[in-house]
């Protein structure tokens, strides 16, 4: 019991200590300047795997410098590369029938040049045998010719004229050949097309099979480890976006009323002799009770709403290393857009 009451004490005499810190900070503050403290978060991005298998590598240890792109995990499948095999398998398969189709049009063109031609000779003798009957009724009107000569000249023109009727049938034949292997042809060619999109998809999802890193980042945790066996869409690694840096901090409805979204604001962490410019990049639309973390117990009697103050991502890049998650300090906002910063928060970077 006696423990008991001297924890409680203790407590009690700590978070006293705190809030009296906290009002003389803000007190110190000078009108329009508003400040809470808060943990400096980095932006995690949770990379998973959208299809099953075994680990096989994992080339990068936890705290590794990743870029966008870079292979984070190989998994084994003997599915998915079978599947691609038999997608390439068939690819191969359609492109010799599109190779056959084009080989028999170009046969029946050919066919039809050649009846076209045997066509043309048709008409040619079919015109000198009309001309040789028609002289030979002339001359026998004469009696120049018996008429067995013009009997004879009128058989060679009717036996002209149905060659010209088979040469323009066999030429009609070779014209619908042709059609027909333009259309075998489009139908080769439209079935090459889907397997080739059955490769690419085979493809894709082969090398999907390797996760790469969706952005420039660290990687935070290895949630997977070689030789482990994993579900589609389990998670395979966690990483953190260095260019995302934020801190979230809670202030009362009081200092709410002139805050925006975009205005200025500054971090300042415990242990580093500098102040980080920041901007508002969210502001609660309800008020919450105040986590335990950042008032007193009086204090977290009060509802709050939380702001969240976002360092430019070419500054955070610039200190990626020194600034990370977890890290406590400070974040210090406008309630008023007429005042103006005191020299203590002038921005004041790490050398």
């Amino acid at each position: 019991m006696k423990k008991t009451a001297l924890l409680t004490a203790l407590a009690a005499a700590l978070a006293a200590g705190a809030y009296l810190y906290y009002h003389r900070q803000s007190d110190a503050l000078p009108q329009g300047i508003a400040q809470s403290n808060g943990r400096l978060e980095l932006n995690r991005l949770d990379v998973a795997t959208l299809y099953p298998g075994r680990v096989r590598a994992m080339p990068f240890d936890e705290g590794a410098d990743i870029k966008a792109g870079d292979i984070l995990a190989e998994l084994s499948s003997e599915t998915s590369s079978s599947r691609l095999e038999e997608a390439q398998a068939a690819e191969r398969l359609r492109q010799g029938s599109v190779r056959r189709a084009r080989a028999a049009q170009e046969q029946t063109l050919r066919t039809v040049t050649k009846a076209e031609a045997n066509s043309e000779a048709a008409r040619q003798q079919q015109r000198v045998a009309k001309m040789e009957w028609d002289n030979a009724r002339k001359m026998q009107a004469d009696g120049l010719v018996f008429p067995a000569e013009t009997e004879r000249r009128r058989a060679d023109y009717e036996r002209a004229s149905a060659a010209v009727k088979a040469a323009e049938a066999a030429r009609a034949e070779a014209q619908a050949a042709v059609a027909q292997s333009r259309a075998a042809e489009s139908e080769a060619q439209a079935a090459a097309q889907q397997a080739a999109a059955a490769v690419k998809a085979a493809g894709s999802a082969n090398d999907d099979m390797n996760i790469r890193a969706p952005i420039n980042g660290r990687l935070e945790y290895r949630i997977a480890e070689v030789g482990s066996v994993v579900a589609a869409g389990s998670k395979i690694a966690s990483l953190l976006d260095p260019a995302d840096v934020s801190m979230n901090i809670f202030l009362p409805a009081a200092a709410m009323s002139r805050l925006k979204v975009g205005g200025e604001a500054r971090i300042r962490l415990d242990g580093i002799d500098a102040v980080f410019p920041a901007k508002i990049s969210f502001i609660a639309a309800e008020a919450q009770f105040t986590p335990k973390s950042v008032e007193t117990e009086n204090e977290r009697a009060k509802l709050m709403f939380k702001v969240k103050l976002k360092i430019p991502a070419d500054t955070a890049l610039r200190h990626n290393r020194l600034l990370k998650g977890g890290m406590t300090g400070n974040g210090f906002v406008k309630t008023d857009e007429a005042a103006a910063w005191p020299q203590d928060l002038a921005v004041k970077l790490p050398q």
